[in-house]
C-alpha cells in the first residue's frame, strides 16, 4: 500500500511505500521508498498519512528495477602467487554504483 510521508530531506509529503519498521524508545522510524523520486529515506510514524483515493491511483514516476543478468564482479588479489582475477562478488562495490549513476546522468 502507498502511504504520504514528509521527507525531511526534500521538504515535502511524498508517495512511499513502506519497506521496514524499526522501534525505537521514542517510537517507530519507517524505512521508505519514495516512488516519484526513486530515493529510499527514513521517517518518523507520526509523519505518515494514509493517501485519499484517487490521489493513490495515480501511475508512480520511479519503478525500482534490476539489470537482467548482470551479477557484480570484484578483483580478487592472491598475494602469495602474486596474481590479480576478476571474479563473483556477493554485492556491487562502491566505485561501480557511482560509474553507473554518472553513465545514467
Amino acid at each position: 500500500q502507498v502511504y504520504a510521508v514528509f521527507s525531511e530531506e526534500l521538504k515535502c509529503w511524498c508517495r512511499a511505500l513502506v519497506e521496514s519498521v524499526q522501534r525505537q524508545a521514542d517510537g517507530c522510524q519507517l524505512g521508505c521508498f519514495l516512488v516519484d523520486y526513486a530515493k529510499y529515506c527514513s521517517v518518523a510514524s507520526e509523519n505518515i498519512r494514509v493517501l485519499a483515493g484517487a490521489f493513490a491511483k495515480i501511475p508512480y514516476r520511479a519503478r525500482k528495477c534490476r539489470l537482467h543478468c548482470t551479477k557484480p564482479l570484484t578483483l580478487h588479489i592472491d598475494y602469495c602467487e602474486n596474481t590479480a582475477k576478476m571474479g563473483p562478488a556477493k554485492r556491487w562495490d562502491t566505485a561501480a554504483i557511482q560509474h553507473f549513476r554518472k553513465l545514467l546522468e
